[in-house]
């Protein structure tokens, strides 16, 4: 009875061990499941790299940005060089600063339509301090055009200020504005005194509603 006792232990043991073991890896695989996700949603690219080079992951955004840079004939999963630039300067820099979280960005401009801002940075995983490398890839114009969007909603720009507006967010001088609109620059400036107009009289509305909430409050 006592030998069948202990087997009886080891066996219900032996079940509890899988099915933790079990658990642990159901567990695991749904945190990489949701990281992945997460990586997937952001509207910047993201690469996770090994210090070798090789890409580990890469969000659907940032296969494009990829596939834009590298020749026709490049693997699918291969790096183009100007992102690896910045990458080795950040593998380059733990000598010199073992101790300090260093991030090292650069941009890249390809043309007037193509401005890129990457960023590398340490990414802790297990043990190591320096398994992978984080890679974030910014389009500065993707960028400007949701601020001017956003801008456009927020300030009630008309339809033609909003395209004014729009490149010149993009950093296009007057003259270029009155080009690509097919407008004259004193029309630009026009539109563009509008713009700043409606952008004052706001920000003066809301300090007016700021401070009569304030007086409301001390009132009470």
């Amino acid at each position: 009875m006592l030998v069948t006792t202990e087997k009886t232990n080891l066996i219900s043991a032996s079940i509890v061990s899988n099915k933790f073991n079990t658990t642990s890896v159901k567990d695991h695989n749904l945190q990489i499941d949701l990281l992945k996700a997460m990586i997937e949603s952001f509207a910047d690219g993201i690469l996770i790299l090994s210090t070798e080079s090789e890409l580990v992951h890469a969000n659907e955004y940032a296969r494009y940005i990829c596939r834009q840079l590298m020749p026709k004939e490049a693997a699918s999963n291969a790096v183009p060089q100007e992102i690896w630039r910045v990458c080795q300067s950040l593998i380059e820099s733990r000598e010199l600063f073992p101790e300090e979280k260093i991030i090292i960005e650069s941009e890249i401009e390809r043309d007037s339509t193509v401005k890129l801002r990457i960023r590398a940075r340490w990414l802790q995983m297990g043990a190591s301090q320096y398994n992978f490398l984080l890679v974030t890839i910014e389009d500065c114009y993707q960028y400007s055009q949701s601020l001017a969007i956003a801008d456009a909603k927020k300030y009630h720009l008309t339809n033609r200020e909003t395209e004014v507006w729009l490149l010149r967010r993009a950093n296009l001088s007057y003259r270029e504005i009155a080009n690509r609109l097919y407008i004259t620059i004193n029309t630009v400036k026009k539109h563009l005194k509008n713009i700043h107009a409606k952008q004052q009289e706001t920000e003066n509305f809301n300090e007016h509603k700021l401070a009569k909430l304030e007086g409301l409050r001390h009132f009470c």
